[in-house]
């Protein structure tokens, strides 16, 4: 005979046999995952009312007729090109699909890049909770990965897609790793080799994930065994091998890293620097300062831009600091290594950082927030680790712990919304670089800005610079401020000198300082010519462009002879170019063609003028059908050339039409931008006004030039010197009201019938 419990008896023995758990493992990791996405989205939702910039997102997406070909049109390309100095084509596929969907509509550009940048987040918050057990280091880590000011710069520049698509495939690989740890199969190890590959399709960054799986095999996955651990009998041992097993299974993965590296030194050659240009001993100064900055903005993310190499030696001080730091940080790691995650995170930032620390030298920059993107991770583990290993030795509640990890995370999603607002345009991104550090590039590149007239401007930019004068002063003053910094170093970074006397010439002309614009071409020609004898791939595009320039000045300076030297030179380079890659420089020859035509009007070698200028209206009209907003203006620019020829040449129904067609094409841009493409549509009115009022045509002559009036009127309340071009047009209509000397004698004819009639 059993005896019965009472019914408070049985209650505390059911609670002690199954304890509850609240919102226990899969629930709980679901309602992490989604509260993880939602806040991610949320901080990053500003960047989905931004524009394209200048900055690659031209070579990406707005000006990339690649990415709007047909379907195997485009895969072919992206997987048989090197454009951007990358193999990446699975990059190439993602900005394609995203054209297809949203067109030249940043914002869903801008919606995808968030959504990855909140998928890996989450993934890594997955993959970590999987291979650890630990879940809430885990998700502190993914936090900081989702929330961190240092990401933004990935996130919010759709030129950088390759970066978030990557760490997609980066996360998936070590993911199906963990997977393959677990029972070793063929199968499991072909998947992780698969989404390996991918990874490096999209960005070739990934060749040191290899050295980041041993990492993984020492912790957390332990499937490395000691020289001293033997054969020991655990849940462990039997999947555990010496480093040598590990190292030869990672083999086929090494293999594809050297691959994706040699194609990658192939795609980059004519954008790695030489060591004249950057010496050996400035690279290790560079990198050393580098690592110590990442792990500084980790810490303290202020001061967050782009990093263009100075043109001055780093101080001492600056590379000996981060030196000492490195190798402290060092030190406390193989001190404490029993605890596995810090010397595993310290190598995991050390060594992902390696293919983009500055050792070879590739574009401008000395270091970038973007490179950080998967290599902070090692570090935000060592914190989230390490803190909770010591809230348990010093006993914290847990209360204490999550309060601390929420003001944190809420102050760096607060610093990361205020820094998505510097990528709401290319002036506010260089404007506020230069805030941060001036340099060179710097000064250049927010001059470009201004005087690019497809620069997107915010509405505090505009108010800032509300006349074109106005535009045109502070454009000048970043150049001459940019070529002062390089003639403080002048046997430094001379691209950057050369490109800067460019730019100044440019801006000359577009002033008519004449004299100017040539003394400044001149030096630019001069350096250029220097660089092409040392490496021509990368600077005979820019030799055809000094070469352009200077010919354009001797053009204007009637100085005949000389330009057609000039442009013969830049013609034959430009035609070798657009042979080789018609796509990338047939713009260079079209322009060149445009120039050509200019001169031989000037020559009366008028049929050598018509030539030249029909052949860079068939290629600018194919340019402008793939990329309107950026080749239309140079479209109208030739038609408005190309339709005075046929003036000259008494061809006056081709003068109209091409006069029509510009006209029409100017409308459109200056529903975009008026300021900018207002005076193009006036002369191009004043031009059509003219021919219809020599063909006869005088009430479509009378509507051309009272258009043209109306819109200079509106140009003149900004800037005084359009008033002599507005008299011009109201003495032409002025004109139209007296009769001519063709219909006074036409009206006497009539006039004379009639009275013979009666």
């Amino acid at each position: 005979m059993t005896r019965r419990k009472s019914p408070a008896l049985a209650r505390r023995t059911r609670n002690r046999s199954v304890p509850k758990k609240p919102l226990s493992s899969n629930k709980l990791a679901t309602a992490l995952c989604i509260l993880l996405g939602v806040v991610t989205v949320a901080v990053y939702s500003p960047t989905f009312g931004h524009s394209f910039v200048v900055l690659d997102d031209q070579e990406y997406v707005t000006t990339n007729v690649h990415i709007r070909g047909t379907a195997w049109e485009t895969i072919k390309w992206a997987f048989t090109s090197t454009d951007a100095a990358n193999w990446h084509p699975l990059t190439w596929l993602s900005h394609s699909l995203d054209y297809r969907l949203f067109g030249f509509n940043a914002s869903g550009h801008h919606v995808d890049s968030v959504l990855i940048h909140a998928l890996n987040a989450i993934l890594l918050f997955l993959v970590l909770v999987y291979m650890t057990r630990r879940r809430w280091p885990s998700l502190l880590v993914a936090a900081l990965f989702a929330l961190h000011p240092i990401n933004v710069e990935s996130v919010a520049w759709i030129a950088e897609r390759k970066n978030v698509l990557s760490t997609l495939f980066f996360f998936l690989t070590i993911g199906a790793y963990g997977w393959y740890s677990r029972k070793p199969q063929w199968g499991r190890y072909v998947a992780v080799l698969g989404f390996f590959a991918m990874g490096l399709m999209a960005k070739p960054m990934l060749v040191t994930l290899p050295f980041v799986l041993l990492l993984l095999d020492y912790w957390p996955l332990e499937r490395m065994r000691s020289s001293t651990e033997g054969q020991r009998s655990s849940s462990t041992a039997g999947s555990r091998q010496s480093l040598l097993g590990l190292i030869l299974e990672k083999v086929p993965f090494f293999v594809l890293s050297a691959l994706s590296s040699w194609i990658t030194v192939k795609a980059q050659r004519g954008a790695v620097r030489t060591f004249e240009e950057f010496t050996f001993s400035t690279r290790i100064e560079n990198a050393i300062v580098s690592y110590g900055l990442y792990l500084w903005k980790m810490i303290w993310p202020a001061h967050l831009t782009l990093y263009p190499y100075s043109v001055v030696t780093l101080a001492a001080w600056r590379w000996m600091l981060s030196a000492v730091v490195l190798a402290g940080v060092t030190i406390v790691v193989v001190v404490f290594r029993r605890r596995r995650y810090l010397p595993a995170g310290w190598f995991w930032f050390l060594g992902t950082l390696i293919p983009v620390i500055g050792l070879v030298q590739v574009g401008e920059y000395s270091m970038a927030d973007r490179y950080a993107y998967i290599s902070l991770i090692g570090i935000f583990v060592m914190i989230a680790w390490g803190l909770s290993d010591l809230a348990r030795a010093k006993n914290v509640r847990g209360v204490w712990g999550t309060a601390a990890a929420i003001v944190v995370l809420a102050a760096m999603a607060g610093a990361t919304y205020r820094q998505i607002d510097y990528w709401a345009s290319d002036y506010d991104l260089w404007a506020h670089a230069l805030e941060i550090s001036e340099s060179p590039f710097a000064h250049n590149a927010i001059a470009m800005a201004l005087m690019n007239p497809n620069t997107e401007m915010t509405k505090e930019d505009l108010e800032r610079f509300p006349t074109e004068p106005m535009r045109v002063d502070e454009t000048r003053r970043h150049f001459e401020r940019a070529l002062e910094l390089h003639l403080q170093s002048p046997d430094v970074a001379l691209w950057g000198t050369a490109r800067t006397f460019n730019n100044l010439g440019n801006l000359d002309r577009m002033q008519n300082r004449l004299d100017e614009a040539r003394e400044h071409d001149e030096k630019a020609l001069e350096i250029y010519r220097g660089l092409v004898q040392k490496d021509a791939d990368a600077y005979l595009p820019y030799l055809a462009g000094a070469l352009n320039n200077l010919g354009s000045v001797n053009r204007m300076q009637n100085k005949l002879d000389e330009a057609r030297k000039n442009y013969e030179e830049a013609y034959k380079i430009d035609r070798q170019l657009a042979e080789e890659n018609p796509i990338k420089n047939s713009p260079m020859l079209a322009m060149m063609l445009n120039e050509f035509g200019l001169l031989d009007a000037s020559q009366n070698r008028m049929d050598d003028a018509r030539g030249h200028y029909k052949e860079a209206l068939d290629i600018e009209r194919q340019l402008a059908e793939q990329s309107p907003a950026v080749y239309k203006p140079q479209l109208a620019m030739t038609l408005d050339n190309f339709g005075l020829l046929n003036v000259v040449q008494k061809r006056m129904d081709e003068a109209q039409q091409h006069y029509e067609e510009a006209v029409n094409i100017e409308r459109q841009l200056v529903e975009k931008n008026s300021a900018v493409y207002l005076p193009d549509l006036v002369m191009s009115l004043s031009n059509l006004g003219r021919v219809n009022r020599i063909e006869g045509r005088i009430e479509a002559a009378r509507a051309c030039y009272e258009e043209a009036f109306n819109l200079l009127q509106r140009l003149v309340q900004s800037n005084n010197s359009y008033v002599a071009e507005m008299a011009q047009v109201e003495a032409a209509l002025q004109e139209l009201e007296q009769p001519s000397p063709s219909q006074i004698s036409q009206a006497r004819s009539l006039r004379n019938a009639g009275q013979h009639g009666n």
